[in-house]
């Protein structure tokens, strides 16, 4: 194992961010160093040789898959947009255990329609973690901004919380966390073996919208540091996933965006990692156990 990767097994790269062919992306991550690679459904489904091309593909990449997003939209619905809703669902899960993935992440739904009541939330969040335990998949739950009812980590954790399932955590956005006014209020409630996954991702004001881009590259780098820390001393010993996607990047060649990525990897690593747990020859973070 080279230096570079010892100090990245705990980064994901996310193939939306990258232009090109799946095996294209697949190439530049691997070639960067990246041992970790998060899917989307489309990178199967959409591979001109079909699914099992795109499953063949990513196994001979040396790639393991961190896990597969989006299902968005799914929990509070009734009637047949539920059911159309559990069919997707389930057609992901099948993809994610073709692939051998283990992880789906849920984003929480933004649909007017959707049942803001949180006995009906936990109710579909306990559903579909029901139909993922035969496949081993686990289900990382994500606040959206844009949530008609789940906005903030905060308020997904205590879902998840409520829900209690063994195979459904959280999923953390950095993004979310830098936007909350005390974010350090619910941090100290979040249990580290029930967060499944952060996301990790920074961003430039503009006039009117913010361009997300690699954590060192945007305006939050002290936070961001300091959300890593906190998490380690909270106990998280997961994986981060560098979830930026922007269109500039994505009329980058793959190879020049997964060096930009490289940079990001090695300053959380090296810079932020190495720094709050300064283990002896070891400068990430403890991988998850397998399983």
């Amino acid at each position: 194992m080279s230096h570079f990767s010892v100090m990245t097994d705990d980064f994901a790269m996310d193939s939306r961010t990258l232009a090109g062919s799946l095996e294209v992306r697949l190439q530049a991550i691997a070639n960067a160093g990246f041992t970790q690679l998060m899917v989307t459904p489309e990178d199967l489904v959409n591979h001109p040789q079909g699914p099992d091309a795109a499953v063949a593909a990513i196994h001979a990449s040396g790639l393991r898959v961190t896990g597969m997003q989006t299902l968005r939209d799914f929990e509070g619905l009734s009637g047949p947009l539920h059911q159309y809703k559990v069919d997707e669902a389930k057609s992901m899960l099948s993809l994610c255990h073709q692939l051998g993935c283990p992880l789906l992440v849920v984003s929480a739904s933004t649909l007017p329609r959707a049942d803001g009541d949180s006995a009906a939330l936990v109710r579909n969040l306990r559903q579909l973690a029901m139909l993922a335990i035969p496949m081993n998949i686990r289900i990382a739950y994500q606040a959206s901004a844009q949530g008609h009812t789940i906005k903030t980590f905060g308020q997904a954790w205590d879902l998840v919380w409520q829900a209690d399932m063994p195979n459904l955590g959280l999923c953390l956005d950095a993004l979310d966390v830098l936007s909350c006014a005390a974010p350090q209020d619910d941090l100290d409630f979040l249990e580290a073996d029930k967060l499944f996954l952060v996301q990790l991702a920074d961003h430039i004001d503009e006039a009117r919208t913010a361009v997300h881009v690699f954590p060192g590259e945007g305006e939050h780098n002290e936070a961001l540091a300091s959300l890593l820390t906190t998490l380690h001393e909270l106990g998280y010993r997961g994986n981060y996933n560098l979830a930026v996607v922007n269109d500039d990047y994505r009329q980058m060649p793959a190879a020049t965006v997964a060096r930009r990525a490289r940079s990001a990897a090695l300053w959380l690593g090296q810079d932020v990692l190495q720094r709050s747990v300064p283990l002896p020859n070891q400068i990430r973070l403890k991988r998850r156990n397998a399983g």
